[in-house]
């Protein structure tokens, strides 16, 4: 069958078939005067078939062939976009059942690439050619519309797996609105301001958004939340039986009763109890003035109950930093300290003045829980006092590490490397937060240069502490710490003369 046939060949059925579907048009139009915009297509592909259908019988030769070749093409496509017209705008609302404009867009395009190829193999041309020769182009076409085709392929794909419907209630971003429309290259978004708002589909496929729908089992129960402010002072029992009993007896449109509502004490702050009401709703259109409604019934009954609304309280304290205040605050530091040093053993024989010069060379030293304070074999030429918290002190053993004991407030520990030098004989690590100073050698050197035989003194205590430690490591199984004349070892260290 060859469809290139002279004008006066061509066929005979054609003008009927177009004034049909004019007459088909024209009946949709009269019944659904709100789609005659869907028509538009329909009515200029019947305009020009019928237009080449004429000029197929005027004219002569090729032109009357090549005219009569349109004719039936464009028939075919007018055929093609109203039947889907029809379909999508007229049939399937009429069943109740809602489809995206891409879905009509899609089929369009399918039935017409199909009918397409169909005209061009009666026609004596294999569609295969063209393929193969527009390969090129289409890559080339394909690269320079990538942001376009995604867009398509997002809705495309957005339809097929059911993420959006047209009806649905979505959030995106700070826009929460319904789905009015899918296209090829957006979603539309109408909000309750009866703004559009256009979301590009490669967008939706590549971030989240959020839907509600109703599930498939059953109606929607869209859960929402609203807080109060409540006195202290009320009990908590009674404000959550309030607040739920104003759900239940409101009545409040679009409100459900089912799920029932549950109230919870959410937070403690100061001045007030905050309180979050949770209930249902059955239409995400509503969400603000069903938020409205539920606060306007909750404070009716909160009031009835004889409970009080709680008001946030602050406490801002302003010091003004002068002169006399920095020097306050400076002799409540320097007080710390030197409770600090008398109460250590190893200072206490030492005279006011005395305590004053060391108290004065402290450190500040905190330490976190885990962090070790100081590590066995490290040399440091200062020793620590401890003033809140707890440590614990081990040794390295022939089976490994062995605890020896702990250290809390009052205690001291590595005056042996600040004394002496020597490394440190244990390991100790902060069990809980620690508070402590820090004494270093220089501090200490200034003092024994103006008293000498404070040496003394302060050797014979930390022999004897450190005869105590020998003993521990020695019942725990650990090395002992060398023996020997502790006071000379002093003197050398600080370059004093015996």
């Amino acid at each position: 069958m060859n469809l290139f046939v002279p004008a006066a060949g061509d066929p005979r059925g054609l003008p009927w078939v177009l004034l049909a579907l004019a007459a088909a048009a024209l009946a949709f139009r009269l019944l659904r005067p709100q789609e005659r915009r869907s028509l538009r297509a329909g009515w200029l592909l019947i305009a020009l078939a019928l237009g080449a259908h004429v000029a197929a019988n005027v004219a002569a030769g090729v032109a009357a062939q090549a005219a009569g070749a349109a004719s039936l093409v464009l028939a075919g496509l007018a055929v093609i976009q109203l039947g889907a017209t029809l379909l999508f705008r007229g049939l399937l609302p009429a069943l109740h059942l809602a489809a995206p404009r891409i879905a009509q867009d899609l089929t369009v395009t399918a039935a017409s690439l199909a009918w397409c190829l169909v005209w061009l193999r009666l026609s004596g041309v294999d569609p295969s050619q063209l393929f193969t020769t527009s390969a090129l182009i289409t890559a080339v076409v394909a690269f320079s519309m990538q942001d376009t085709l995604g867009n398509v392929l997002g809705g495309v794909a957005l339809q097929l797996d059911n993420s959006l419907r047209v009806g649905d209630w979505v959030r995106v971003d700070d826009v929460s609105g319904r789905v009015s429309d899918v296209r090829w290259r957006y979603t539309a978004i109408e909000t309750r301001a009866r703004e559009l708002v256009v979301v590009p589909n490669s967008w939706l496929m590549k971030n989240r958004f959020t839907v509600i729908r109703a599930p498939a089992d059953g109606p929607l129960a869209w859960r929402r939340a609203v807080s109060f402010n409540i006195d202290p002072e009320a009990d908590p029992a009674t404000v959550c039986a309030a607040l739920e009993r104003a759900v239940l007896d409101g009545q409040i449109p679009h409100v459900l009763t089912v799920p029932l509502p549950s109230a919870i004490l959410s937070e403690l702050a100061a001045g007030y109890c905050r309180y979050t009401l949770r209930y249902w709703l059955a239409d995400p259109q509503f969400d603000d003035p069903g938020d409205s409604a539920v606060r306007v019934h909750a404070l009716a009954a909160l009031a009835r109950a004889g409970v009080r609304q709680g008001v946030p309280v602050e406490e801002r304290l302003t010091i003004k930093e002068n002169d006399s205040w920095r020097a306050a605050a400076g002799r409540r530091e320097f007080e710390r300290r030197l409770q600090a040093i008398r109460g250590t053993e190893l200072f206490a024989q030492l005279s006011g003045d005395e305590q004053a010069h060391l108290a004065g060379h402290l450190v500040h030293a905190p330490f976190a829980a885990g962090d070790i304070m100081t590590r066995q074999g490290a040399v440091a030429h200062w020793l620590y006092l401890i003033i809140q918290g707890e440590a614990q002190v081990s040794v390295a053993g022939p089976q490994g590490s062995v605890v020896i004991g702990a250290l809390r407030a009052g205690d001291v520990f590595g005056e042996m490397g600040m004394l002496t030098g020597e490394p440190r004989g244990a390991t100790v690590v902060a069990q809980t937060a620690v508070e402590c100073y820090r004494l270093d050698k220089d501090g200490f050197a200034q003092l024994l240069r103006e008293r000498p035989e404070i040496a003394h003194e302060v050797a014979a205590i930390a022999e004897r502490r450190n005869a105590e430690r020998g003993a521990r490591m020695a019942q725990a199984g650990a090395p002992a710490p060398a023996r020997g004349d502790l006071l000379a070892r002093v003197l050398s260290f600080f370059s004093l003369a015996a």
